[in-house]
């Protein structure tokens, strides 16, 4: 197959990745996880990493059969044990002069159907239990990170069903060309984009000088109530990382977002779009929360429910919410009017929450001061889409103040 984008559109776009998502510098190491079906653009990184000065770039190509093949077979005790090289690039990761960029984008959907979701659990979180001082690390924000989408086959053919596969695809990468602002019709290079997330990171600075107590979510099947810590941080268009080094992490981004107190969470949420989970399409999510816990989950399949919960109650804290975020109509990716079944995608057309982990960027920092502040600090973190052109975001101030933030699909703030 040709190229999917002309040669100057893959290179700008992996400049997207590498100098505004990762800001690599001179000298600087990259590790860059992918999928076979991903090379095209994985080479592309690693030019644009090169031309950006980078001292080394070590690819490493995950299958997702050979995955599923490991989660199938290996000793349930196993699952989550690194080899001492796997360690060493863990620790790594966690140092000023490495970052990690994951290309998105499943290329086998389906790969681990069958596999018992307490296994996939054990081995997602059981490695960093391994590794206290890269917990320790990448809590504190030293960690250079980021995500970016590639079209592949499967992917863009869910899509647009109704094209051929090699049009899906290009079709595919143009929207996400357009989606971080370097489409035919935006600024030359990446000031479009550097524009778009300097205007998110002022709404966030600009909700978090509210001193919200508490937000409101209320939508079809939605009423959320979460409550907010006195030093909340909204957060946006990416910032500075615990190096002081400018990053943002997920491109193409929209949101606004903090971490509610884990255990504050009461009401019912329904989602709005459907969940790409660990290569399984999950549909008709919906559930309840009271005492900050999940305590009832339902999904258009039986299975699905019980894969998805299994999952959640396999892992500690993961049935809480760590990350509550706000998306409104100005969205590229919600203007397209179309689901992407990708969760970097999706999350960023719609408002969403996570259950899981959360971040400690989202509390003013305090000198001396070590406790989690009511952030969760579960080993996983999982986005599920909530937001329509219904849902209405209020923040509820210290004196019980109703701030509206979200109305008619448009930001009040």
């Amino acid at each position: 197959m040709k190229p999917l984008l002309p040669a100057d559109d893959v290179a700008r776009y992996a400049d997207v990745a590498v100098k505004v998502g990762l800001s690599l510098r001179k000298g600087d190491d990259l590790i860059l996880l992918c999928q076979p079906a991903h090379r095209e653009f994985a080479v592309a990184i690693v030019e644009a990493a090169y031309r950006a000065g980078a001292h080394a770039v070590d690819v490493i190509m995950n299958d997702p059969f050979v995955r599923a093949a490991r989660l199938r077979s290996a000793p349930k005790e196993t699952l989550g044990d690194l080899t001492p090289w796997q360690a060493a690039r863990f620790r790594a990761a966690v140092t000023e002069t490495t970052a990690t960029l994951l290309i998105a984008g499943e290329s086998e959907p389906g790969a681990l159907a069958g596999v018992d979701p307490e296994r996939i659990a054990k081995e997602q979180s059981g490695s960093l239990m391994k590794l206290p001082q890269v917990r320790r690390a990448m809590r504190q924000g030293r960690r250079r990170w980021g995500i970016v989408a590639w079209p592949v086959p499967a992917w863009a053919e869910r899509v647009y069903p109704k094209l051929a596969s090699e049009a899906a695809q290009r079709k595919l990468a143009r929207d996400l060309l357009w989606f971080c602002r370097i489409g035919p019709d935006d600024p030359a290079g990446v000031d479009g984009l550097r524009r778009h997330l300097m205007a998110l990171h002022r709404r966030a600075q600009e909700i978090t000088r509210r001193n919200l107590r508490a937000l409101e979510l209320r939508g079809p099947g939605t009423e959320l109530t979460v409550a907010l810590h006195p030093d909340t941080v909204w957060a946006g268009g990416g910032g500075k990382n615990g190096f002081g080094i400018m990053q943002a992490p997920n491109l193409p981004t929209e949101e606004t977002f903090t971490s509610p107190e884990a255990s504050s969470t009461e009401g019912t949420f329904r989602c709005s779009r459907p969940l790409m989970f660990q290569g399984t399409l999950l549909e008709g999510l919906a559930g309840e929360f009271r005492g900050g816990r999940l305590v009832r989950l339902e999904a258009k399949r039986e299975a699905d429910r019980d894969f998805l919960a299994g999952f959640l109650h396999s892992i500690d804290g993961a049935d809480r919410l760590g990350e509550v975020a706000l998306v409104d109509s100005s969205s590229r990716i919600g203007q397209a009017g179309r689901i992407y079944y990708n969760t970097l995608l999706d999350e960023n057309a719609a408002a969403h929450i996570a259950f899981g982990s959360g971040f400690s960027f989202t509390r003013r920092k305090k000198e001396g001061e070590r406790g989690r502040r009511g952030v969760n600090r579960a080993r996983a973190h999982l986005d599920v889409m909530i937001g329509t052109a219904e849902l209405e975001a209020t923040g509820i101030g210290a004196r019980g103040r109703r701030v509206p933030l979200i109305r008619d699909g448009t930001w009040q703030v």
